[in-house]
């Protein structure tokens, strides 16, 4: 994640569920979504977002991801806590308005750091400083994970693309204390870069997931090639791990250009608006996932306000934008032509 974008999922481990009666495993429910932003216009709970959420699902969503922020200073900061863009009685009515509406809950927390982003994230002051930011941290999420059990939740993700901790041995006692809290499935989002390949505790998680933002060239060979090569990673890291990989965030910007860093927001580069770039990259995206079996993914991103988005928008919502009929031609099988047409020719630009 870069600066500006500030900010799953997956299949339940096959020997949870239930066996039918003829010896076969039912499938594995999807998760396929968005991550919602909320917008101080159509809080979490408000008419405004109940229509903003039904309208992602009649897309044919069945999950979304809610985001509540926590807060640090600087990244050398020792001391977190909740952050200020809605509170925990919010969370919970936002919980309960998705999930009435038939949507799967994702909590998906996420730090804020001004200037900066999560990635950064490195607590100074030695052994102490880490465990004071543990400290802090690791109540938060216990505060966030009762909730998550409370209102059930389906998921709940432990952290963000923290890629500067995930080293470290603290959170392996974190997650010993999640457990007893939040029985529902306990995922880690890492950052693209690799940071997959670098956390020890997958084993101690029901799935990996990933944030998919990689750049992708200025041209249509270098989309091509960069879209197999980083599809083909998920396959080797999900058959490394020996778990679910999830793609928790997958996106980029209705704008000019945008697949060349696609976690670039608006406000780092003004960018003609091309909702058809966004469209492309998109369906390229989607096809070579569900051609290598990853079929489990919550776009980035949604707003909580239904009147935000449309074809002169710059920002990374797919609403009112043609990414979003190539969603629901992903989602349904239902196709208006002109995403049919994009589908059919991503297939074989997409293949393994």
């Amino acid at each position: 994640m870069a600066i500006g974008r500030r900010v799953l999922l997956g299949a339940l481990p096959l020997l949870a569920l239930p066996v039918r009666a003829g010896g076969m495993a039912p499938p594995p429910p999807s998760w396929r979504g968005a991550n919602l932003t909320r917008t101080p216009q159509a809080p979490l709970g408000s008419d405004a977002c109940g229509r903003s959420l039904q309208a992602l699902k009649d897309l044919g969503a069945d999950s979304v991801a809610l985001i509540p922020f926590l807060w640090q200073a600087s990244p050398q900061a020792t001391q977190i806590g909740p952050g200020s863009d809605f509170g925990l009685e919010e969370l919970r009515v936002g919980i309960r308005q998705a999930r009435a509406i038939g949507l799967k809950v994702m909590v998906k927390p996420h730090v804020w750091v001004p200037e900066t982003w999560a990635g950064a994230v490195e607590p100074q002051g030695g052994e102490q400083g880490w465990a004071d930011w543990f400290g802090g941290y690791g109540s938060a999420l216990e505060t966030l994970a009762r909730l998550a059990a409370a209102e059930k939740a389906e998921a709940l993700a432990i952290g963000t693309e923290l890629r500067g901790t995930s080293h470290r041995p603290e959170w392996a006692s974190l997650i010993a204390r999640l457990r007893p809290l939040y029985p529902g499935l306990l995922t880690y989002v890492a950052h693209w870069d690799g940071e997959v390949a670098r956390v020890p505790f997958w084993g101690l998680l029901d799935a990996a997931s990933v944030s998919l933002y990689p750049p992708l060239g200025a041209d249509e060979a270098g989309i091509e090639g960069a879209i197999a090569r980083h599809a083909n990673q998920l396959v080797a890291w999900r058959d490394g791990i020996g778990k679910p990989l999830w793609v928790a965030e997958l996106g980029l910007r209705s704008a000019q250009a945008a697949q060349v860093k696609p976690w670039e927001s608006p406000e780092e580069r003004e960018a003609i608006p091309d909702q058809n770039v966004q469209a492309r990259v998109l369906a390229r995206w989607l096809a070579a996932l569900d051609q290598r079996g990853i079929g489990d993914m919550l776009v980035y991103r949604w707003f909580s306000d239904p009147g935000i988005g449309g074809p002169t928008d710059t920002d990374f919502t797919i609403q009112g934008k043609r990414a979003q009929d190539v969603l629901h031609c992903w989602f349904t099988g239902r196709c208006d032509p002109w995403a049919a047409t994009l589908a059919e020719a991503a297939k074989d630009y997409s293949r393994p």
